[in-house]
């Protein structure tokens, strides 16, 4: 069933192209939400030992003289990330609700991107996971660079260079196993015996390829560039989705597939993760800019999903996977609130101007979704970020001690960059000559009214909330399906 995500997803972006634009944003919506609706009706019927094993829903040739299959196959792994992809689908279509500029072909891209992580999180195949992985490229840059604001032509093209220098090297890796193993197959490539010399080069080739994607220090610097370039929606999947495609990548074919040369680099990730928890916190607190604010605090938590991977233990791992989920729900709402809610009614992302308006009387509702917010991107005890997190820390207590001390400090500079920005966004001291009403905001020189927060955006706003509280009360529900899955991976044995 998971596989008529990709083949409905698809199909609804060439449909776009097709019918007349006052549907556009309804087909984007019934899609979106088809997707998410199968992967949540997966996530209940499948029975958890089902989960346990990557196993295969499709299989037929591809290009049989290499030895290509269109082959997918589900764990709890995949099904964990396809239902962040559905969630964050949705919710991006909603923020996106009233999108009047080439509107048709807005949601083209916005659905192949959709479509795209789909696939990954679902191949089996190592050629066919590469080919989504740089599908997906394609309409991110044009997300961006048509529809996007700041410097919108450098932050397309940055993004773009840098994730062609990481499918370079992913290329390069699959080439090696492919050459060696002779086969593409990633079940049968995870039992195959590669050469301890292979190893040492190959996986952090292959590793390092995946990890410019997930925004790891110091391949980071197109991911805060990135976002602020990008639309509401293109934010979201970038955080929310995008960079989850470079995590899942490592985990699912670097660690996989190369255990010994994973055993070999994982303190190297480890000091890596935590360069960038502490690196990206300490930016964040000293930028101005709302949106680059969160884009380095996204870079950070990716930190923690490199850290829970390098503890080589099931408890770290399923943590990393856990979060991995939470900062793709948390993030995609943080843009959301500072993407549309905010600059659509204000015109400003600048933390000091912000702080003269008093948002919080202002725009109540939302003031309480980024209240939300930063307290799952604090790590506050109920959310999903405080479930993934704690997780994440016992399994590097158990790998590396002194790590999880060092961790702790990027903690405290976390709480004090969010802290800051929520601040300044809705808590200010208000002494603005900007005039405000309850639900409205008058910025404009004409003092135009700008529009009450919007049904689709509270119920974007909802779904994403729900969700991080929902997997922060009861964890249970992903971890029960992630970490046998996990326990079944091979740099584990």
């Amino acid at each position: 069933m998971l596989a008529w995500t990709i083949y409905i997803t698809f199909a609804g972006a060439v449909l776009l192209l097709f019918i007349p634009r006052a549907f556009s944003r309804w087909l984007a919506l019934l899609i979106t939400i088809a997707g998410f609706a199968i992967s949540l009706i997966a996530l209940f019927q499948t029975p958890i030992t089902d989960l346990a094993h990557f196993a295969t829903i499709v299989s037929v040739p591809w290009v049989s003289a290499l030895g290509m299959n269109y082959h997918l196959a589900v764990d709890g792994i995949s099904l964990t990330m396809a239902l962040v992809t559905g969630i964050v689908a949705v919710s991006a279509v909603l923020f996106s609700w009233d999108v009047e500029y080439r509107q048709n072909e807005f949601f083209f891209w916005l659905l192949l991107v959709v479509a795209g992580s789909y696939g990954v999180f679902l191949s089996a195949d190592l050629f066919l996971l590469f080919f989504f992985y740089e599908l997906v490229i394609v309409p991110k840059y044009f997300l961006i660079a048509i529809f996007g604001s700041t410097n919108k032509e450098y932050g397309a093209m940055k993004l773009t260079l840098y994730s062609f220098f990481g499918g370079a090297l992913v290329f390069i890796g699959i080439l090696a196993a492919y050459v060696t193993a002779g086969s593409l197959d990633l079940n049968h490539l995870a039992q195959f015996q590669f050469a301890p010399q292979l190893q040492l080069w190959a996986f952090p080739v292959l590793f390092l390829g995946f990890a410019v994607l997930a925004g790891t220090w110091p391949l980071h610097t197109w991911a805060p560039t990135g976002h602020v370039a990008a639309p509401t929606a293109g934010s979201m999947l970038l955080a929310g989705i995008v960079m989850k495609l470079g995590s899942y990548g490592g985990l699912r074919v670097a660690m996989n597939l190369f255990p010994q040369g994973f055993q070999m680099w994982s303190k190297w990730i480890a000091v890596l993760a935590v360069i960038g928890i502490l690196y990206a916190a300490a930016v964040a607190l000293r930028r101005s800019d709302l949106k680059f604010v969160i884009g380095y605090s996204s870079v950070s938590h990716m930190g923690f999903v490199l850290l829970g991977l390098a503890t080589a233990n099931a408890l770290g791992v399923s943590g990393a996977v856990l979060q991995m989920f939470s900062h793709g729900v948390i993030a995609a709402l943080l843009f959301a609130v500072a993407g549309r809610m905010l600059y659509r009614r204000t015109h400003t992302r600048d933390l000091d101007a912000l702080s003269g308006i008093n948002l919080g009387r202002a725009l109540p509702f939302a003031a309480f979704t980024f209240v939300i917010a930063s307290a799952a991107s604090m790590g506050i005890p109920g959310l999903s970020g405080f479930a993934a997190e704690i997780t994440i820390l016992i399994g590097a207590w158990e790998a590396f001690p002194i790590v999880v001390w060092i961790t702790g400090i990027g903690m405290v500079l976390v709480a004090a960059f969010t802290l800051r920005a929520l601040k300044k966004s809705f808590f200010g001291d208000g002494t603005s000559s900007v005039r405000v009403q309850e639900s409205r905001v008058l910025v404009d020189s004409d003092w135009k009214e700008q529009p009450d927060i919007s049904a689709a955006e509270k119920w974007g706003a909802g779904l994403l909330m729900f969700a991080t509280l929902a997997v922060g009360l009861y964890p249970k529900l992903l971890l029960d399906r992630i970490q046998p899955a996990v326990e079944a991976m091979r740099f584990l044995k």
